[in-house]
C-alpha cells in the first residue's frame, strides 16, 4: 500500500513539473523569438581607450552624465531600440537606416529619406565616438543639449520618423521583448520615455573606434613623428594634418579623438546675406555671431561615409581638401583658425597637388574596419 501511494505522488509531481516546464517561457525563450542576441550580453561597459593615445585629453571630452553610465543590458537594449522600424511611424524606417554600421554610421545620401520618403534639412552625420565631444551638444546645429535629447528627436521629427512620444511608448510596451529587456536593463518592466532614451544613448556612446592603422601607429610614436607602419605619403599627409601653417586641421579636430570641440564657421560660404542658407548654429543661440557655425562628428572613418559637410556638398575627400586648400570664403564669423593675417581675409594654405593626396592618403588611415563589422553593433533582427 505505501508504494502504491508512493509511486502515484511520484507520478503526480513529475506530471505537475512536467505540464510547468511545457508552458513555461523563460525570459531568454521570449527574447529568442523576437531578436537575435546573446544570453550573456556583448561588452559595451568599461570599453578602454588604448594606451598610446592621448588618453587623458580624450577622456575630458566624455560626455556621459551621472546617471546613465554604459551598462550591457542597457546598450542591448539601446542596440534593439536603434534597429526597430517600429519606432518611425509607419514602421518602415529605423535610426539605423540614416546611420549605416558599414560605412561609418552616417548615409551615402546627401539627404536622408524619412518615413514618407520626405528628405532631412542635413547631412546624417557619423555617430562613432560620439561619446568623446567636449562642448556637449549635438545635431550639426548643436540644438540638443545632451545625448538623451538628441536622440528622442528623430523619432518626433515629421520628416525623419514621424512617431510621437505617447505612440512609441504604447508600441514598446505592446512587444514581450522590450518588457524582458526593460526588465534585463533596469531591474522591472517599467517602460518610460527616459529610460528608452538613457538605453539608445548607451549605445551609441559605445560605437568607439580606436582600432585605425592611424592607432597602431601611435604605438610609441607622438603625432609629430614619422610612423613605422605608414607609407611616406601618409607621413606628409599626418604632418600637413598637424602642422599650425600647413594644414592646421588639428587646431580644430584635435586630440586622437578627432572630434571638433565647438561649432565652428568653416568658410564653406559667404555670410554677408543669409538669404535661404542654412545658418547653422544661429539657429539655435539666435546670435548672429554664431552664422554659419556647424558642429562637426569624429574624423574616424571619415573616407567610409561621403558626401561631406552638414549639406553633403562634396562628393569626395578630394574636394574637402581642395576647399581648405584654396576655396575657405570669408565673413566675419569665419573661425580664427581660417582668418589671415590681412584684415577681411580667408586663409590659402594653397597645398600643392602631392600635398593634397598626402593629406588625403592620412584620412584614409582614420579607416576602422573593427567599428563597421562589430557584432557588438549590428542588427539584432
Amino acid at each position: 500500500m505505501r508504494i502504491g501511494i508512493l509511486t502515484f505522488l511520484v507520478a503526480t509531481c513529475i506530471c505537475l513539473f512536467g505540464c510547468r516546464d511545457k508552458d513555461y517561457i523563460s525570459d531568454d525563450d521570449i527574447l529568442a523569438q523576437y531578436v537575435n542576441l546573446p544570453k550573456v550580453p556583448y561588452a559595451y561597459a568599461n570599453i578602454s581607450i588604448p594606451e598610446q593615445l592621448d588618453k587623458s585629453l580624450i577622456q575630458q571630452q566624455d560626455n556621459t552624465p551621472v546617471g546613465n553610465e554604459i551598462t550591457n543590458w542597457g546598450a542591448t537594449l539601446g542596440r534593439v531600440l536603434f534597429y526597430d522600424k517600429l519606432l518611425s511611424r509607419n514602421m518602415s524606417i529605423s535610426c539605423a537606416s540614416c546611420h549605416i554600421q558599414s560605412i561609418g554610421f552616417s548615409d551615402s545620401a546627401k539627404f536622408s529619406t524619412g518615413f514618407i520618403g520626405g528628405k532631412t534639412g542635413r547631412h546624417s552625420m557619423g555617430i562613432a565616438n560620439t561619446r568623446f565631444r567636449v562642448s556637449s551638444i549635438f545635431f550639426w546645429d548643436g540644438r540638443a543639449q545632451t545625448l538623451e535629447e538628441q536622440v528622442l528627436q528623430p523619432i518626433q521629427d515629421t520628416v525623419e520618423m514621424g512617431l510621437s512620444l505617447a505612440a512609441l511608448l504604447k508600441r514598446l510596451q505592446k512587444q514581450p521583448y522590450y518588457k524582458v529587456l526593460f526588465k534585463k536593463a533596469y531591474g522591472d518592466t517599467l517602460i518610460s520615455v527616459d529610460r528608452t532614451a538613457k538605453s539608445l544613448a548607451q549605445f551609441v556612446r559605445s560605437i568607439q573606434s580606436f582600432n585605425s592603422k592611424y592607432d597602431a601607429g601611435r604605438t610609441n610614436h607622438s603625432k609629430t613623428e614619422d610612423f613605422t607602419n605608414f607609407t611616406a605619403q601618409e607621413n606628409i599627409g599626418k604632418a600637413i594634418f598637424f602642422d599650425l601653417k600647413k594644414g592646421n586641421c588639428g587646431g580644430c579636430h584635435y586630440t586622437d579623438g578627432f572630434v571638433m570641440d565647438v561649432p565652428r564657421n568653416n568658410g564653406l560660404d559667404i555670410w554677408e546675406t543669409t538669404n535661404d542658407k542654412d545658418v547653422g548654429y544661429e539657429n539655435t543661440t539666435s546670435d548672429e555671431n554664431d552664422r554659419g557655425k556647424f558642429i562637426a562628428p569624429s574624423l574616424r572613418n571619415i573616407a567610409l561615409r561621403p558626401p561631406y559637410m552638414h549639406d553633403g556638398r562634396f562628393a569626395t575627400l578630394e574636394q574637402v581638401v581642395d576647399h581648405y586648400s584654396d576655396n575657405i570664403q570669408w565673413s566675419n564669423t569665419l573661425d580664427d583658425h581660417l582668418k589671415a593675417t590681412n584684415p577681411n581675409t580667408a586663409v590659402r594654405f594653397n597645398l600643392s597637388n602631392e600635398e593634397k593626396k598626402a593629406l588625403v592618403s592620412f584620412l584614409k588611415t582614420l579607416n576602422d574596419n573593427k567599428t563597421t563589422t562589430d557584432h557588438r553593433f549590428t542588427d539584432p533582427f
